[in-house]
Parts: structure tokens; sequence; C-alpha cells
């Protein structure tokens, strides 16, 4: 098989309650997918029920793809657990580093955690030449950890060539330094993979994880981002969330099982943004003077 036909692999973890939201990440992808491209979809799955893994299997609609549940035995992570970091990290972002054993027979993957939305084909991505990196992603938003560390990125979306995860025995170096440091973990799983590749990993274009919060707050101001991470705690299912491109993830939520009816979808879009906004003014109420809401206005609107 030739590279450019090369079937794209694409991996997320998620439990029974974000089952919903990887449906949407998935929905994102096969919509924005060339029809020559074929797609299979790797779940780490921490608890999905049946009733949400046959409605992740009616995504197949939009276009036929292959997707694969892959059971999670939580007791291999029994050393991730003893991690004490923020509430909203659960176990299930840990899974990802195990994937050369949890995917023994998969070369390569696009990992996306589940907030998120593809708004491009993965063509390019999953093909870039990765030298001897195992690991490539976007830096992340957080300049002080950048500044420390050059190649930080975040870990929401990463093209993992597990072929040379393997060769390099990064499973078993990822777990050692979590023994280690277990007791001075900030970031859980993206803190691990940073620091274990610290120098390591291969820089890829911001446009394949615009780190979105608000409208002054993203990583790249670009008009055509090929892939959103809603990085804010309160995400585009929260209502009243300051969330950009919020109007991004109910397009592609519509494409899927869970797709809300007509006066769900104007309260979940039209009052939401409104409400949204006066949040963030009582949230902000200077923000007509940050120096950084007009860059963020030019960046949008002005520069062509």
């Amino acid at each position: 098989m030739t590279e450019n036909n090369r079937t794209i692999k694409v991996c997320l973890a998620c439990d029974d309650n974000y089952s919903k939201y990887a449906g949407v990440v998935i929905a994102s992808v096969l919509a924005n997918s060339a029809e020559d491209e074929k797609q299979a979809f790797y779940i780490l799955d921490g608890g999905v029920s049946d009733e949400h893994k046959s409605q992740i299997n009616e995504l197949k609609s939009i276009k036929d793809c292959e997707i694969n549940f892959v059971s999670i035995d939580e007791s291999l992570f029994e050393d991730y657990k003893k991690v004490k970091t923020h509430d909203y990290i659960t176990i299930a972002t840990y899974y990802r580093l195990k994937l050369p054993s949890l995917l023994p027979n998969v070369d390569r993957v696009i990992y996306f955690d589940c907030d998120f939305v593809v708004n491009s084909s993965l063509k390019e991505l999953y093909n870039i030449d990765m030298g001897d990196f195992a690991v490539a992603g976007v830096l992340d938003i957080n300049k002080k950890m950048v500044k420390k560390n050059p190649t930080y990125v975040n870990a929401g979306m990463l093209v993992m060539d597990i072929d040379n995860m393997r060769a390099q025995g990064l499973e078993e170096k990822f777990l050692e330094w979590t023994k280690e440091h277990k007791d001075t973990i900030k970031t859980g799983d993206q803190e691990i993979i940073n620091e274990v590749l610290k120098g390591k990993i291969k820089i890829v274009d911001d446009e394949w994880n615009v780190q979105s919060s608000n409208f002054t707050n993203r990583s790249s101001y670009t008009k055509h981002p090929r892939a959103i991470h809603y990085v804010a705690r309160k995400k585009p299912w929260h209502f009243g969330s300051f969330s950009y491109h919020r109007g991004l993830y109910f397009k592609y939520l519509q494409m899927t099982p869970w797709k809300l009816s007509d006066k769900d979808l104007k309260h979940w879009t039209v009052d939401n943004q409104i409400c949204s906004l006066f949040k963030y003014i009582q949230y902000r109420p200077l923000f007509l003077l940050r120096p950084r809401f007009y860059k963020a206005l030019y960046y949008t609107y002005l520069k062509r």
C-alpha cells in the first residue's frame, strides 16, 4: 500500500460519560475526509455502554469506516491512579501512555482528546515525516511552559508513531518517570510525555490544535483552524461557556445520533451565545482595555 492510500488511524479514550463527545470527534473526522481516504478509529474503552457503542457505530452512515472498541484493564493503571492532580483529569487520559501494548498491531495513530472537533482532512497530518521522532504535536498555549521546555506540546492532539514508541521502550519509560515523580505531577499525562521526551518531540503547525477558550484566548487566530481544542474547563456543551468556535461543535453534533431538535438547537446556539456574552462581560468587564482583545480582533476579522 502506498503512503497516499494508508488508512488514517485515529485514537480516542473515553468512559461512558464522554462517549457522546468522542462521537462528535469521529463525526467531524468523517465529514471532512476525502472520498478516497479510509479511516479506522480505536476507542480506548473505559466503560462505554452497549447503547452508546451502538450509537457510535451509527456514525458509519456519514462515511463507511472501521470502529474498534479496545477494552481496558484498569489494573494496568494502578500506578497512574496514584498521581494526584486536577480533579477533571480522569484515568482515561493515561490510556495513551500504554498504546504500544493496547494496540499491538497498529503502527501509527493520531490521538485526540474528546473536547476536539476536526475541520479538515487528516491525510496531511497523518502522513508527516516523523523522522526519528516517536511523537509529534503542537506547542502548548502556556508560554511559560514552552519557555522552560521548547518542545512542550499540548497533549490533546498527538501523532504517535507506535512502532517507534515500542523501539524506544517509551511505555516503560513513561511508567518509570511517573513512579519517580507521582507526588509532583501537575498536568497528568501531558507532563509525563513532555518530560520523558523533552527535546525529542516533532512540532507541527498550530492549525492542527488551535487551543481555544474564548475570543481573546486562543493559541492561534487563524481563520482556517484544521482542528479545534476546547481547552477551557467549561466546554461547548456547558451552557453559557465562553468557548470560541462552539458553532463547529454543534455543526458536527447535528451529524450524530445525539443531534438536537430545532428548539434545543436554538437554545444551545442563539440563546447560548447571548448568555455567554453577558457572562464574559461579568467575568472580564474591562476586556475592551486589553491589547490582546484588539490583536484577536485584527487577526480574526481584518487581516487578509
